[in-house]
């Protein structure tokens, strides 16, 4: 699955242009993980505006509010819109995709699993 189609410093000024005031996180290194819900968690994802879908990234590049450092490993919480092919929103955070990643299904036990 391909990520970002613009360099790093391009990808932020879009996202810097598009949500002023949004925190972000530049990420590689990716895994897109679709998960195996109910149709019940389905539902109750769609009436909060998220979908089945989490990020892991095993880096983090940079983290504008800095609650990673470099290096670091993150978890995202569900997918609330995905723009671009390298915008990966969440309800409080945007993530930049850079390069390509990885998309799988996991069960919410294998999730629950990556701390």
């Amino acid at each position: 699955m391909a990520g970002s189609k613009v360099s790093q410093d391009e990808a932020v000024r879009i996202v810097r242009e598009r949500y002023p005031y949004a925190e972000f996180c530049l990420v590689s290194n990716w895994r897109w993980l679709d998960l195996d819900v109910t149709q019940e968690q389905r539902d109750q994802l769609v009436r909060t505006n998220r979908e089945p879908v989490v990020l892991y990234a095993h880096t983090v590049i940079y983290d504008s509010q800095r609650r990673w450092d470099v290096g670091d490993f993150v978890r995202t919480s569900y997918l609330h819109k995905f723009e671009d092919g390298f915008i990966f929103m969440t309800l409080n955070s945007i993530y930049i995709l850079i390069g390509d990643g990885i998309r799988a299904r996991a069960s919410l036990e294998t999730l629950g699993r990556i701390f």
